[in-house]
């Protein structure tokens, strides 16, 4: 024995290179076809970025509304602290949020 292994067989490795060539020709033309029907019909294109942009929207009202009670619960907790600059800035900022959600101006 000298050691070699026998090769595949040619045919069959063609037969496989052909088949995956063949279906990844399938999947982008399908993908293009799809973008294409999207283009031809504005109706569903409108829809479709209306839908996009409710989510967007949405999406950064939740993100902001999170972010903004996160800061503030923060900045209770330094203000019942009692830290002499830093407390008297902070109890500002809260009053003017409070009186901003109680519906008030000054």
């Amino acid at each position: 024995m000298s050691g070699h292994q026998p090769l595949p067989d040619r045919k069959l490795m063609e037969s496989i290179h052909q088949q995956v060539t063949k279906i990844a020709n399938q999947m982008e033309r399908t993908q293009i076809a799809d973008y294409v029907d999207l283009l031809n019909s504005p109706r569903k294109l409108i829809f479709s970025n209306l839908l996009a942009g409710l989510a967007r929207g949405v999406g950064i009202a939740i993100g902001f509304t999170v972010f903004a009670t996160t800061i503030l619960y923060v900045l209770q907790l330094l203000g019942a602290l009692n830290l002499p600059i830093i407390g008297d800035y902070i109890a500002d900022i809260i009053k003017h949020v409070q009186y901003q959600l109680e519906g008030r101006t000054y």
